[in-house]
């Protein structure tokens, strides 16, 4: 038997050609069809390389299944408990590759941080193979892993070790533990990785990028907005800079993609990888990671960060985004992560075989609850109007599934717990009044958005909804400032909508440039 097709064991076989040193594989098994599975899969992988070799343990204290890799007379220091297939088999193709002693792609001084960390490091990250973020956090703690012998990870599949995940309280992922206690939730970068670890990082970037010349402009947000402003801006010629919580933005949250135009389907990993080649393809200065906290309008606008940095520029392109909106109601932020969860292809296989519900019935609330309906045992879909909003195919689809229950005219008014995580929902049928409750595991919440400019309140002027106003040219309230994409009141929040707002914001911006004499500070 094999688990890899022929396709994908030639592709194996050329990557694992780059491999220069030995790779021994410690298997833990049992007797279960898991870890039959997982023995499969390494019997493919050592088959296509002469450097790879497997050693099977059934008696050791290590979960069953899972493999370490190591290199020969090394302990091991990166295990995977489970099979990563689906997103994380690259994960596990990249940890061959580099326990193997192919290079990794960093920068030198990001390598020389990771092997200066001092102290012991076991982390372990909670996963489900259908998480688009997952892979991120695992390739970056597995990379660690490898480059300092003080660094042990191990990824866990969290729909396989279900009593792990149960003792843990696992509830959204991915979810990162060192030395036993909770370290992070959520997608994590490399380098946000290391600043928690190496506390002095915060202070020495602060310092780096309050070094910098001012720019000429500058682009807040990493989406498809700011990614087509700093292109269209750097195309011209000059000092372009992009600042970026984390690039590819809402993207990065996206699955499948169907509507942008000229791709006939993508991921929405992928579109954030090609827009941050496309941005790195220019002269552009990208500073990721670096969270906006205030604007000063000016001769030179300075942007102040979260971290004490500040950065300069004549003119500035605001494409902040959005965020999920959220219900407001009690229990809604006690019970994140822990029962209220906001990305069903993510966290839904954590939920399998229990009941939850999908609270909003536009598109994407009908479409988490298909999802979902595929995983749970059953699915309630609660709606506020008077009758769903998602578009007609999707609402059908969703009626012929026997798993669910679709609730309309349903104002949800309480997620309710045991101090720990979810244990059901109240809502209030609108037309009569009565109350209502459900027993449930978990709260998918599917509202829609709401923009990233708090930290613009007093200086820019904002919609009744917290949306940049800008006119017809992507020009704000502030001479000199342009905002484009999901944090404006432009309608209709799409990315292919993004994308031409950002490059008009960016040709505004140029067009202002040459029309602005130059100040002394400038």
């Amino acid at each position: 038997m094999s688990m890899l097709d022929s396709n994908l064991k030639a592709q194996l076989k050329d990557y694992l050609q780059r491999i220069s040193q030995p790779v021994e594989i410690d298997a833990s098994v049992d007797d279960s069809d898991k870890s039959r599975e997982m023995l499969e899969l390494l019997s493919d992988i050592e088959s296509v390389s002469d450097l790879v070799t497997i050693r099977v343990h059934r008696d050791d204290a290590e979960a069953k299944p899972s493999f370490a890799l190591r290199r020969s007379g090394a302990e091991p220091r990166v295990r995977f408990a489970g099979l990563p297939m689906g997103h994380e088999f690259t994960s596990l193709v990249l940890a061959l590759l580099q326990t193997g002693g192919y290079p990794p792609k960093i920068e030198p001084d990001v390598l020389e941080q990771i092997a200066g960390l001092d102290g012991e490091y076991h982390f372990e990250t909670f996963v489900s193979l259908t998480c688009q973020s997952c892979p991120d956090v695992v390739q970056a703690l597995n990379l660690m892993a490898v480059l300092n012998s003080k660094i042990r990870h191990t990824m866990i599949d969290g729909a396989v070790f279900q009593e792990q995940v149960e003792r843990r309280q696992v509830m959204a992922v991915p979810a990162v533990y060192l030395n036993g206690q909770p370290f992070g939730q959520g997608r994590m970068e490399l380098a946000e990785i290391i600043a928690k670890l190496d506390t002095g990082s915060a202070a020495r970037d602060a310092s780096r990028l309050a070094a910098k010349e001012p720019f000429d402009v500058l682009v807040v947000g990493g989406g498809p907005a700011g990614a087509a402003a700093a292109v269209y801006a750097a195309r011209k010629g000059i000092r372009t800079g992009i600042a970026a919580e984390r690039l590819g933005g809402q993207l990065l949250d996206t699955v499948g993609i169907e509507n942008f135009i000229s791709v006939k389907e993508t991921l929405g990993h992928k579109l954030a990888s090609g827009l941050e080649e496309h941005v790195n393809t220019y002269d552009v200065d990208v500073m990721n990671l670096q969270r906006a906290e205030a604007l000063v309008p000016g001769d030179l606008i300075e942007l102040k960060l979260t971290n004490g940095g500040t950065l300069r520029a004549r003119s500035v392109i605001i494409a902040t985004g959005a965020r999920w909106r959220e219900i407001n109601v009690p229990g809604e932020r006690e019970y994140r992560n822990r029962g209220v969860a906001y990305c069903p292809h993510c966290d839904g296989p954590l939920f399998k075989g229990k009941r939850v519900a999908v609270v909003g019935g536009g598109n994407s609330g009908v479409e988490a609850a298909i999802d979902l309906a595929g995983l749970v045992s059953h699915v309630w879909l609660i709606e506020y109007d008077a009758q769903l909003r998602a578009d007609a195919v999707l609402v059908r689809k969703l009626q012929s599934l026997p798993n669910v229950t679709i609730v309309t005219g349903a104002q949800t008014n309480e997620i309710t717990g045991d101090g720990e995580r979810v244990t059901g929902l109240n809502y209030k049928d609108r037309q009569s009044g009565v109350l209502h409750s459900i027993e449930l595991a978990g709260v998918f919440v599917q509202i829609g958005l709401v923009p990233n400019t708090d930290w613009l309140k007093g200086t820019v002027k904002l919609s009744p909804r917290g949306e940049v106003e800008v006119d017809e040219r992507g020009r704000t309230s502030v001479p000199g400032v342009f905002a484009a994409g999901d944090c404006t009141v432009v309608p209709y929040k799409q990315i292919v909508i993004a994308v031409g707002e950002g490059a008009k914001a960016s040709l505004s911006a140029f067009d202002y440039l040459i029309r602005t004499p130059l100040s002394a500070a400038a």
